[in-house]
């Protein structure tokens, strides 16, 4: 039987021992401060804050190339020649990095691409997904693996409170932001993928050790996730132990055995800010 690669983008916060035992291929987006390019995961995610902090300048942030990911299949196929390749990416809505992946693949055979509409661990549950899947029936039939994968798609849900409005706002990532102008602060605004794109669903008042629990307990109220399948806890740097103590008590309070902290790369972080928390699983 032929073998089935996964391959998906840094945008996705997959942790290394989940990539490596998965054996997903991570290609890297990119994070641009004063006009150098730099791949994410290649720059220390605290190195983006203290850029902010010495220059009050926002790094922006460009997806993979068309030629990133040539090059990334072209390695798979040399490495794997008889492999078949299926790409979980960042949501398209977002970044035009699944696109130039359609552009890529049109130069190969016998790959498949799956627009996961999703970002950070929201399109990790979908690779993870996707990853266990293949270890459990690794002979499966690739056609039936995206299906199986395609379906899960629109049930993996995430939200998440940025930790600053700030980097939020210059980002320019989020569909209504200009609802949220004029009220930023003390608000918290909570932040969802609809369909794929990044939308202000909530608001938040107070602190952010407040706000986290009230983003996840309406969360685990308006979805009904997976309790058998891996929660994602997603946080930037500059968040709060304590903070991550009580989301894990409020998690196994609320039946999760598979709890999984997540820290936000180069690429979330930019948009989001330091101190960030967020919440993604699987829904039944």
């Amino acid at each position: 039987m032929r073998r089935i690669i996964l391959t998906t983008e840094s945008g996705a916060d997959l942790p290394e021992d989940l990539a490596r035992k998965y054996n997903v291929q991570v290609v890297p987006m990119h994070i641009i401060m004063d006009g150098k390019d730099y791949l994410d995961g290649s720059l220390p995610v605290q190195e983006i804050y203290d850029y902010y902090g010495r220059t009050k300048k926002i790094p922006s942030t460009t997806s993979t190339n068309a030629h990133e990911y040539e090059e990334l299949f072209t390695r798979i196929r040399q490495e794997s020649p008889d492999s078949i390749i299926v790409h979980v990416g960042y949501t398209s809505k977002a970044s035009s990095s699944f696109q130039n992946a359609v552009i890529a693949a049109e130069e190969f055979q016998d790959i498949y691409l799956i627009d996961a509409l999703n970002v950070t661990g929201g399109l990790a549950a979908v690779v993870v997904y996707a990853g266990e899947l293949l270890e459990k029936e690794p002979d499966i039939d690739p056609k039936l693996l995206v299906e199986k994968i395609e379906k899960i798609v629109p049930k993996s849900r995430l939200a998440f409170i940025p930790g600053s409005l700030e980097f939020l706002r210059a980002g320019g990532r989020v569909s209504n932001m200009a609802s949220l102008i004029g009220t930023l602060l003390k608000i918290k605004p909570c932040i969802e993928l609809k369909d794929g794109k990044l939308m202000s669903t909530k608001k938040y008042r107070g602190k952010m050790s407040g706000a986290a629990e009230k983003l996840f307990k309406d969360y685990l109220n308006e979805f009904d996730i997976d309790r058998e399948q891996q929660l994602y806890l997603i946080y930037s740097i500059g968040l709060d132990e304590a903070i991550k103590q009580r989301m894990d008590e409020v998690a196994r309070e609320n039946a999760f055995q598979k709890i999984r902290w997540i820290q936000a790369g180069g690429m979330i972080s930019t948009h989001s800010g330091a101190g960030g928390f967020g919440v993604a699983g699987l829904e039944k």
